[in-house]
């Protein structure tokens, strides 16, 4: 066995040996992927790839949706087998056909979308992972002991009875890692870590990532952004179209142009703020109180003011759970407030339900856009008429016209630019960015006055968050206000015409775009304006 690579017994041992950085000899190869190639459907996911990883390294890896980046590593995690190319792991061969393989390899993947058992408790979940797979963890009570243990040793606490229900998407993560960590993972792969998290806890994260490569670990981080790898690795890998295309560039000195432009192939402009009148008001909410459901997490909303104009978007930041959410569901007429009025264009819709405000000209883009805006199991075209069938714009009754209606989708991919996408094409298929476009032109009639965006961008990257950010810029030059509701400061920053801060559930500070910096928008978020 290569020097710097994890016995056998270390990699099945759990806490105490599993995960301990042990005799790994910083920057010497880990994990190393020679000329992969993938094939699904006659599609090529994977063209002569190669990236190698380093022990103690945190090495970024940047594309577009698509590029191959979750590819490469699901077959460095053993979910999908190579058509071609080897595995390498301190320089030896691996072979490795499964994710049991990587894990006796000492390879643990922490996945975008999270595999929990959400009424176990934290230790059930880890009791049931690592369950014949680490000899210390016999019973709920090793399991508990173990996550105790290393949790402190990498500053990732989270109590192992408390049901994963319970948890926040952050300390769900946390559990994720854990796991893997007490699978013996060494190589660790975080896809997307930080997508749907606030600043607060992206920041909380990557100084955790920090954390293990430091201790030895060879660290994956595939990320949409472009300040977490300028800020958070020491390599970067650059795919597009399934081949690599920036192959294990020090990070140190590459901008987020840089970066973006190798993503691309060419540069991505900039969508600047909207230049408003302040006079011609278009939504009004006064005095707003909406406590928050049983259940959530957070406060809800005391007693809010708030005004947008036409013409511009108003940015609301914050930490996650101080009313954003009860300001979206409450606009969108899905929560009754407690007290306080709503009015779009000089009308009280505080007693209306949904279509009612639609039909004055209210329109919305959830954060979840799948679980709220999108039925994934209907076509694009049904997806697109969705709202407009109980307005008769494709017939009613027995005149209800399917033809129109797909005429009308294939108008609407054409113009948004829908790639890969048919009428009939089914929206659980669609990557985020062409789902997230499906949804605005939806959103995006030519008849909407005011435009509630939620996360619009929540995990797109770079091209995606463009092309939202265009159709969002575009609306609003055309006479539409915006609503901006974003825990990412730098789309609020890049979008906004004003920006307001929401702290426990009231306006704690307003910036206009040229007053807004990122520390004065941050200490307002954190109480300290």
């Amino acid at each position: 066995m290569a020097a710097g690579a994890p016995d056998e017994g270390a990699r099945m041992n759990g806490c105490g040996h599993a995960g301990d950085p042990g005799d790994m000899n910083a920057g010497s190869p880990a994990l190393e992927l020679r000329n992969i190639r993938k094939t699904f459907g006659g599609s090529r996911a994977l063209d002569d790839a190669s990236i190698d990883i380093a022990w103690g390294e945190v090495h970024a890896l940047l594309g577009e949706n698509g590029a191959g980046k979750s590819t490469i590593m699901n077959v460095a995690a053993g979910i999908y087998a190579p058509d071609e190319g080897r595995i390498l792991i301190d320089s030896e061969a691996a072979t490795i056909r499964n994710p049991l393989d990587a894990t006796r390899h000492g390879i643990g993947m922490v996945h975008q979308h999270f595999r929990l058992v959400r009424n176990f408790t934290v230790a059930q979940n880890i009791l049931l992972a690592c369950e014949g797979r680490n000899a210390g963890i016999r019973d709920i009570r090793d399991a508990a002991r173990e996550i105790e243990a290393i949790g402190e040793r990498v500053g990732l606490g989270v109590d192992p009875g408390v049901p994963v229900a319970r948890l926040s998407v952050a300390e769900q993560q946390r559990v994720e890692i854990l796991k893997v960590l007490l699978l013996g993972a060494r190589i660790v792969i975080l896809d997307e870590p930080t997508a749907v998290l606030t600043e607060q806890e992206s920041e909380s994260v990557l100084a955790f990532i920090g954390t293990l490569s430091r201790q030895g670990h060879a660290v994956v981080l595939i990320t949409h952004k472009l300040r977490e790898v300028t800020g958070s690795s020491d390599r970067v890998t650059v795919m597009r179209h399934g081949r690599v295309t920036l192959s294990g560039v020090p990070t140190e000195g590459l901008g987020p142009d840089d970066l973006a432009r190798a993503m691309v192939g060419e540069e991505i402009a900039t969508v600047a703020p909207p230049a408003a009148d302040m006079t011609d008001e278009r939504l009004r909410i006064a005095g707003l109180r909406v406590p928050a459901r049983a259940g959530e997490s957070g406060v809800g909303l005391g007693g809010l003011d708030l005004t947008v104009f036409g013409g511009e978007i108003l940015g609301v930041a914050g930490v996650s759970g101080n009313g954003q959410q009860q300001l979206a569901d409450s606009l969108l007429g899905l929560l009754a407030p407690d007290a306080g009025s709503i009015s779009l264009d000089g009308a009280d819709v505080t007693g209306e339900g949904m279509h009612g405000r639609r039909s004055r000209g209210l329109r919305g883009v959830p954060a979840d856009r799948f679980g709220a805006g999108l039925v994934g199991e209907l076509s694009v075209a049904e997806n697109f008429a969705m709202t407009g069938v109980r307005d008769g714009l494709f017939g009613k009754g027995l005149g209800f016209s399917r033809k129109t209606m797909l005429r009308s989708a294939a108008a609407a991919i054409e113009r948004m630019n829908i790639l890969g996408a048919a009428p009939g094409f089914l929206t659980r298929l669609l990557s985020g960015g062409n789902a997230q476009k499906l949804l605005l032109s939806r959103e995006l009639d030519g008849k909407g006055s005011v435009l509630l965006a939620h996360s619009p961008t929540r995990g797109l990257d770079v091209r995606a968050c463009h092309a939202v950010h265009t159709m969002i810029r575009d609306a609003v030059e055309n006479g539409m206000a915006c609503l901006l509701i974003s825990e990412d400061l730098e789309e609020i920053m890049a979008l906004s015409s004003r920006i307001v801060v929401l702290s426990r559930g009231r306006i704690s500070a307003s910036f206009t775009s040229a007053d807004a910096t990122r520390g004065a928008i941050g200490r307002a978020m954190l109480g300290h304006a």
